[in-house]
């Protein structure tokens, strides 16, 4: 997996650090209005609903929060006003289901209660204390609780108002951080796509077509995956994990600290689990890939593979990378089965039984040193803290899926591109040298100690056998490669010193196999160039003959063309291609055996055209029907990447060398010696 995986991911989420930062602050303020609820809660339980064991004093001021019991006014304690006169002590007390009212003071109320005949009795380890008491019933009961039911209702309104709060902040949250992951997605697939076209030509040779389409859409979408439910719910657990123990904390501090031991178990978890996890994913991501590459591959060549009835091979070759894939797919199903949350539901018991063993039954005992308030509030919080946990522990086989995908994509784009230099160069003339250059794709030179001279205008072709050189002469001087030796000049500039979209810009070229891509006939011709206008498109089309032969299309230059032209002849094509390359008006133009999927009358027509179009351009030909070249200015024959030949048709055939051979093989002996003008026999 690429080393810079996580820097690379910061930085691209910076490129939408404000809408991150408000979906984080959302976030932030959600969960503490989240969290607000248990303190309510607590609240309610201690100041409200258990507060009634509090000490009243008895008043003569009658109000809102003053008792009305047996014809006298009582007020809780901690309520008098500052001045107030405090009068006799009472207590209402707990026993069992029921309630009592003592009429004196108590100082001590923890201990087991028990009431009988008008009497309670507190037991306090042994130590035994009566209290004369009277049974209240429910309606006498009630008139004590009615004081707390205006700050009962106003802690629900409060609880009601951060529940909107926290609803409208869930939504907010989101929104943005999905809108946030959004746009990074976009960029990163622009960049990558951009990356793409600065690749070298030659890092396409190793590698799949399958293969970079898996990086650009599957991996990127498992990336994004990775921002909006990854790092939604890990920011979201964190984020709330932090907020649950702030409250924990805030709660009881003892309670906080026993329940930290939760943190470091979660920690060696993920570390575990990522340990094996990755292994598997990088496994699966390659495999999809794999997959991916096969069925591209499959789909180009469907004609080949039945004609030749290569369907059960293939469908072998996809099954088994199909079931390796489904192999280490079901790794990571045992995998995650064995760290789902059911160990998030053994810490949660764990938690609460030592929470409620060591504080509980001290409660239960009598002997409580917290309240049944902070006790509620604080088992209630605990378990907030397993929500989220829950939600990280779930989303960490898209964690680990998610961070291989991006090691991928960014492992791609680690890959050295060319320098993409704005700005254009004048038309060059197109005098073309090459001066002792010797070149190899690996190890062994393919090209040795090639120099040749090709001046404006002129036309230089190249033939040899399979392998000679002549592609690679041609790569060079797109510059899809540089030479290991020698020095390559147009117009006596070294091309080294000049940027190659800038040397490209006044090239063209016509390959035996046109590529053409989905759109119109005008569109592959101008190939979406807004410099080249439609009157220029319609005259390139004509001088290379092709506006007869497409005149029977329905829509003419409008008629669809689908992937690679595959409803259009192979004549039509290379039409298309043709007029492509001369609709840019090139200074050098290159043909890779462009006549040779045309038919005799329209290759006719196309020479009589090019006579014309060559004329102040200097034009290659790679060349394998030699009878095409006769006219060519200058023919280089190539051997094992040497040039062994040099010169006119004419001087070649009277030299009686290998050219003369190859073109005797072509057309027959007396042919060649007609057109050699040698009355010689052979």
């Amino acid at each position: 997996m690429h080393s810079n995986t996580g820097k690379s991911l910061f930085k691209y989420a910076m490129t939408a650090k404000n809408t991150f930062i408000l979906a984080l602050v959302m976030l932030a303020i959600g969960v503490a209005a989240e969290l607000a609820g248990p303190f309510i809660a607590r609240s309610m339980i201690d100041d409200h609903m258990l507060a009634i064991e509090q000490p009243f004093n008895e008043t003569s001021i009658q109000g809102e929060q003053t008792v009305s019991f047996d014809n006298r006014y009582f007020k809780r304690g901690d309520r008098l006003a500052d001045g107030e006169a405090k009068g006799n002590e009472v207590r209402i007390l707990q026993v069992g289901s029921s309630f009592v009212f003592i009429d004196s003071a108590v100082s001590d109320i923890t201990g087991k209660r028990s009431y009988a005949d008008g009497i309670m009795t507190l037991d306090k380890k042994g130590v035994i204390t009566d209290y004369p008491a009277q049974k209240l019933s429910a309606t006498e009961l009630f008139s004590f609780y009615k004081p707390e039911i205006p700050g009962i209702f106003t802690l629900v309104g409060w609880y009601l108002c951060f529940l909107a709060i926290s609803i409208l902040m869930e939504f907010g949250k989101t929104y943005w951080l999905q809108s946030s992951a959004n746009k990074v997605i976009q960029k990163l697939r622009m960049d990558v796509y951009a990356h793409i076209q600065r690749l070298p030509v030659h890092f396409f040779d190793n590698l799949p077509a399958g293969k970079v389409v898996s990086r650009v859409t599957n991996d990127t979408e498992a990336v994004k995956d990775l921002f909006i439910a990854v790092l939604s719910n890990f920011f979201s657990g964190i984020i709330n994990m932090i907020g649950v123990y702030i409250a924990l904390f805030l709660l009881d501090v003892r309670l906080g600290l026993i329940c930290l031991f939760i943190v470091p178990i979660i920690w060696i978890w993920v570390v575990l689990y990522r340990k094996f996890a990755t292994k598997y994913n990088t496994i699966i991501r390659s495999r999809l890939s794999e997959i991916n590459a096969i069925i591209n591959e499959s789909i180009q060549g469907m004609s080949i593979i039945r004609i030749f009835r290569r369907e059960p091979q293939t469908k072998e070759e996809f099954e088994n990378l199909n079931n390796d894939y489904m192999k280490h797919q079901n790794k990571m199903l045992n995998l995650n089965s064995f760290t789902s949350h059911n160990l998030v539901n053994v810490i949660r018991s764990f938690s609460f039984a030592v929470v409620l063993w060591y504080f509980g039954s001290a409660q239960l005992n009598g002997t409580g040193i917290i309240s049944l308030g902070v006790l509620y509030a604080f088992v209630d919080v605990l378990g907030r803290l397993f929500q989220p946990m829950t939600g990280m522990v779930n989303q960490l086989a898209a964690l680990d899926s998610s961070m291989v995908s991006a090691g991928r994509v960014f492992a791609l784009m680690d890959e050295p591109g060319e320098d993409v230099t704005d700005g254009s160069m004048p038309r060059y003339k197109g005098n073309v040298e090459f001066k002792d250059v010797s070149f190899a794709y690996k190890q062994d030179y393919v090209l040795k100690n090639i120099t040749f001279k090709a001046k404006q205008g002129q036309t230089v072709a190249l033939v040899g056998h399979t392998g000679s050189g002549k592609s690679s002469i041609i790569n060079l001087l797109f510059r899809f490669y540089d030479p290991q030796k020698g020095t390559i000049t147009i117009d006596g500039q070294n091309v080294r010193d000049l940027p190659k979209q800038w040397i490209r810009e006044h090239m063209g070229i016509v390959l035996q196999d046109p590529y053409l891509f989905t759109g119109t006939i005008a569109s592959n011709v101008s190939l979406g160039d807004d410099k080249i206008s439609r009157a220029t498109i319609e005259k390139a089309l004509e001088d290379v003959g092709a506006t007869r032969i497409l005149s029977h299309l329905p829509k003419g230059l409008d008629e669809p063309v689908v992937e690679k032209g595959s409803t259009l002849s192979a004549g039509e094509r290379q039409l298309i291609s043709f007029a492509r390359a001369l609709a840019f008006d090139p200074a050098i133009l290159i043909l890779d055996e462009a006549t040779a999927n045309i038919d005799t009358e329209t290759e006719a027509l196309i020479q009589s055209a090019l006579e014309v179009l060559k004329r102040g351009r200097t034009t290659f030909i790679i060349a394998h029907r030699l009878s095409t070249i006769r006219s060519a200015d200058q023919i280089l024959v190539l051997h094992r990447g040497q040039i062994v030949e040099q010169g006119t048709h004419e001087e070649l055939l009277a030299h009686g060398g290998r050219y003369y051979q190859m073109y005797r093989l072509q057309l027959g002996s007396s042919e060649v010696l007609v057109s050699a003008g040698n009355p010689a026999t052979v």
